[in-house]
């Protein structure tokens, strides 16, 4: 029998590496604190309706085909390309913007204010291109044992890139367009990193290649937790068990091992090998109490947004929106330097509608639609009291119903709404950071928390908030990161 594995928590790091580990023969067993596995690509069913409650597609779709192909598994999951990826729409601005992949298709929308929008696009892509290439199987899928070592991993990176460590996305996007649609729209895809465009640094400007270039973006036919299904039907077959309703809240520990955990109920949870899925920085602070981790010394970290997230049932159809959706404002800068700290911003919100029943129609009732919604908000450390989401929530209806010219009011027969108190107590996420920690460059690679424990030799992290960062893709290389580390440490012991 092959060494035990318990695994704490059920995201979708967890489940991956659960997978890779039963695979090799590892006996494998994973602690879920809720209902149902997920983590944050979860699953609500309320009304009749169903909705996807976290991410709601995905990109580098080679790296899941990488997973089954080292787990010897067809990908349990089917999906299909996004083109365009998403619509974008300025408050007064009739026009929606629809971010096509096809270059030539997607400048033809910016004739009247961006002259040449196709050349400059080209060369900034080209730009975003060799950033990718240089960086992501360098730095982004090894594994570091120390901040010198990630250091002297970055001096292999083409030293022609240097200057956008220095750069913001938003000034990086601006050296190639002039118009504040085009600098705006282009560098949104920052806000999927959990921070704004203006305090993203310019190296993941890479990420407007894998939109347009590379990979692009996908959903998932019947919904992102097909993923979550797939992952759990596979685990069956390798005799994986899943606890669910168990929360590890203390431990116990011989020396440089972990020897068991203890959950609510003081129930003790032991294996040879640990892997933790929840928030790596927030598990070394709240349950082995490590100073460097206490809850102050993580309030002075830079975490990702907070997230209100709202689930509307309507009993109609809405034929005039896209399934993608992006409603922005006219005080771009302004926002985005507000909204992660001051919470007047919400009274004018930006936010993300995702109408999942477009393509998914067995999300909604007949004649019903889906809808998600995501506006960026304070985490909690700015914004404790969410006593006012459902006003909040209001303002966005409002301007969501002036933006399609349909008062969706009257339509809505089911609405549920998750404020970042909700995401901090479901998730453990720390101030109801919807993403982890964010991801400035004393916060990635070698600076990042470690996927192996400091002082527990048997303990290893996988998810968010450890290397390489946040995003499904990222949690699929995380595994594999975190996999390799017990590999290795199996093999010593």
């Amino acid at each position: 029998m092959g060494k035990s594995v318990l695994i704490v928590g059920a995201g979708i790091g967890g489940l991956a590496i659960a997978l890779r580990l039963a695979k090799r023969g590892y006996k494998v067993r994973i602690l879920e604190k809720n209902k149902q596995a997920g983590g944050r690509i979860n699953q609500l069913k309320t009304d009749g309706f169903i909705f996807d409650t976290g991410p709601s597609f995905f990109s580098m779709s080679y790296e899941f085909t990488e997973f089954a192909q080292d787990c010897n598994i067809r990908l349990p999951f089917s999906y299909y390309a996004l083109d365009p990826l998403y619509a974008v729409n300025f408050i007064g601005n009739p026009k929606t913007f629809l971010l096509n992949k096809d270059i030539s298709k997607l400048a033809l929308q910016f004739n009247d204010i961006e002259p040449d929008f196709e050349n400059k696009m080209r060369r900034y892509l080209d730009k975003s291109k060799n950033l990718f290439h240089d960086t992501i199987d360098i730095v982004i899928k090894n594994n570091y044992n120390s901040v010198v070592d990630y250091l002297l991993t970055l001096l292999k990176v083409n030293p022609g890139h240097l200057p956008v460590l220095f750069r913001s996305f938003y000034g990086q996007v601006s050296r190639y367009f002039s118009s504040d649609e085009a600098r705006q729209i282009i560098s949104l895809v920052s806000f999927f990193l959990g921070r704004s465009p203006f305090e993203t640094v310019a190296v993941y400007s890479l990420l407007s290649y894998a939109e347009f270039q590379h990979d692009g973006y996908y959903n998932v036919e019947g919904g992102m937790y097909k993923i979550v299904e797939g992952l759990l039907d596979e685990l069956k077959k390798e005799n994986a068990i899943l606890t669910y309703n168990t929360e590890i809240v203390d431990f116990n520990a011989t020396g440089k091992k972990l020897s068991y955990l203890i959950d609510q109920n003081r129930q003790k949870w032991e294996a040879d090998i640990v892997v933790i899925n929840a928030d790596a920085a927030w598990f070394r602070g709240s349950i082995f109490k490590r100073k460097e981790y206490s809850e102050e010394k993580l309030d002075r970290m830079e975490w990702t947004m907070g997230s209100l997230t709202l689930y509307l049932g309507l009993k109609c159809k809405l034929p005039q929106v896209y399934h993608h959706n992006y409603f922005l404002g006219n005080n771009y800068r302004d926002y985005s330097n507000a909204v992660f700290k001051n919470p007047n911003a919400l009274q004018k919100p930006y936010f993300y509608v995702n109408v999942l029943s477009k393509h998914n129609p067995g999300c909604a009732p007949e004649g019903c639609e889906s809808l998600f919604f995501v506006c960026p908000v304070p985490d909690l450390r700015y914004k404790p009291d969410w006593s006012d989401s459902d006003q909040v929530v209001d303002t966005i209806i409002d301007d969501f119903s002036a933006r399609i010219k349909k008062d969706i009011r009257p339509e809505i027969i089911s609405k549920t709404i998750y404020t970042p108190v909700d995401w901090q107590h479901q998730f453990n996420l720390h101030r109801g950071s919807g993403l982890g920690l964010s991801h400035k460059m004393l916060q990635i690679g070698g600076f990042r928390p470690k996927n192996y424990d400091e002082h527990f030799k048997n303990v290893f992290y996988v998810g968010a908030s450890t290397v390489p960062g946040t995003g499904l893709p990222m949690a699929m290389i995380s595994s594999k990161l975190a996999f390799q580390r017990i590999e290795q440490y199996a093999a010593e012991s």
